[in-house]
């Protein structure tokens, strides 16, 4: 699988947005409730997207022409690290976190922090994070794990 990742542009926010909600309502559905998806789903709208493009550095991945992934990096925290139920496990999410490794080394950084959905904790802990606590946000609880960017983290 060779996939291609890059900064995000403001005209992708329709598609990033697409892609999200997809992932949330296929990937995300057997770990949380209709209401917690609808109400995680209202975060990533397209003008919501252009919003985070500002504010953190968004990537994306693309392969056979289409968006299939993306993450992004808001200071030393991962955040939106959604790949397309189609292309999950082919190592699509694992090339967007060594982008973000990379860019986190980059600015010195010593660890990274994630806020891991219950979907996703396994995929992170794979890659050497480890849990830090639960977070609750009424109904949505989250998985607050930590990675220290050392020689030896797994991702590079």
């Amino acid at each position: 699988m060779t996939c291609t990742i890059r900064r995000a542009t403001p005209a992708e926010a329709p598609a990033i947005s697409q892609l999200i909600i997809t992932t949330l309502r296929v990937s995300n559905a057997g770990d949380y409730s209709p209401q917690v998806i609808a109400q995680v789903e209202q975060h990533f709208a397209p003008p919501s997207i252009l919003q985070l493009m500002q504010q953190r550095q968004v990537y994306v991945a693309h392969a056979e022409q289409q968006l299939i992934g993306t993450a992004s990096l808001d200071g030393a925290v991962v955040r939106s690290v959604f790949v397309d139920p189609d292309w999950q496990g082919r190592g699509v999410g694992q090339a967007l976190m060594a982008q973000l490794v990379a860019l986190a080394r980059a600015a010195h950084l010593s660890a990274l922090q994630v806020p891991a959905s219950v979907t996703a904790e396994s995929f992170y802990a794979r890659l050497g994070f480890e849990k830090v606590r639960d977070q609750y946000h009424g109904e949505e609880r989250t998985i607050v794990m930590n990675l220290p960017l050392n020689e030896s983290s797994p991702v590079n």
